[in-house]
């Protein structure tokens, strides 16, 4: 770094940063892919893990909140928009 210049963080590009509407449907997806594995080397009950991870999505797609959403909110994960538009 240059000591003359201040230290300074880069600005987040617009539409980049993660928020509760992008971070949801990537929980989701892991704990899907988890619960696939789960489901192929030990039982199929796992397969329960996979339709709550579904009826959560659905709560969010309709109502606009899950609890893996509230919970995000509270540690700071912002609202945004679910689809920005491309500039």
């Amino acid at each position: 770094m240059n000591p003359t210049q201040p230290d300074t963080v880069p600005a987040r590009r617009p539409g980049r940063a993660f928020t509760v509407e992008r971070a949801v449907p990537l929980m989701a997806a892991i704990v899907i892919a988890i619960s696939i594995v789960l489901v192929a080397t030990t039982s199929q009950w796992w397969l329960l893990l996979t339709g709550f991870v579904a009826a959560n999505l659905a709560l969010f797609a309709i109502v606009g909140w899950c609890p893996a959403s509230l919970i995000m909110a509270r540690l700071g994960l912002e609202r945004g928009p679910a689809c920005p538009s491309p500039r």
